[in-house]
């Protein structure tokens, strides 16, 4: 099995030295943004399942005082954007196990973004997917949209910390490839 690395060049450029030197710092930026955003997503949940807020009154944390973010199909739609971005640009950084990881939680947020894409264009259409009251994604058809985006932002966020945990435990053949710092040294 071939193993992609992050290639530096001469020149090196911003993916590279976020890849290389800067790779451990971003991903620990990257990170906290994702779990800012996952406890919204579980505050939410809270606030409705132990709290019994009715939906419309369950907004997270942020959306009690700010209530535009919890209907801004656009403020939703950046965070998907800003979510598949840095999946993309931190790529270059994994390599071997963590890499096929990274992947996979690339790939489900591709789905994730275009489903906020759909619900975007709905917003700015004024046209929702069949009538529906409000815009609506293609699996929330089927699942309620709380749930849903409960559920993605889980199997997103999933591989992605089971990717740095690999990463940060890269195997001897691993560390070999690898051209950041931040596997730790095996005892």
């Amino acid at each position: 099995m071939a193993t992609e690395t992050v290639t530096t060049g001469q020149t090196g450029g911003f993916l590279s030295a976020l890849n290389t030197r800067h790779h451990k710092a971003a991903l620990g930026v990257y990170l906290f943004i994702v779990v800012a955003h996952w406890a919204e997503h579980l505050a939410q949940a809270v606030q409705v399942y132990v709290l019994g807020w009715p939906l419309p009154q369950a907004r997270g944390v942020l959306g009690l005082p700010f209530p535009w973010l919890v209907t801004s199909e656009w403020m939703h739609y950046g965070y998907a954007l800003l979510m598949l971005i840095g999946l993309i640009m931190l790529r270059p950084g994994f390599v071997g196990r963590s890499r096929t990881w990274w992947t996979i939680s690339l790939g489900i947020q591709v789905w994730h973004h275009i489903e906020h894409l759909l619900l975007l264009i709905q917003a700015l259409a004024g046209s929702n997917l069949m009538g529906r009251p409000a815009p609506t994604s293609i699996i929330q058809l089927l699942v309620p949209r709380m749930e849903l985006h409960l559920f993605y932002n889980a199997i997103v966020f999933v591989p992605m910390v089971v990717a740095m945990v690999l990463h940060m435990r890269a195997t001897a053949a691993e560390r070999s490839l690898m051209r950041c710092n931040c596997a730790v040294a095996h005892a």
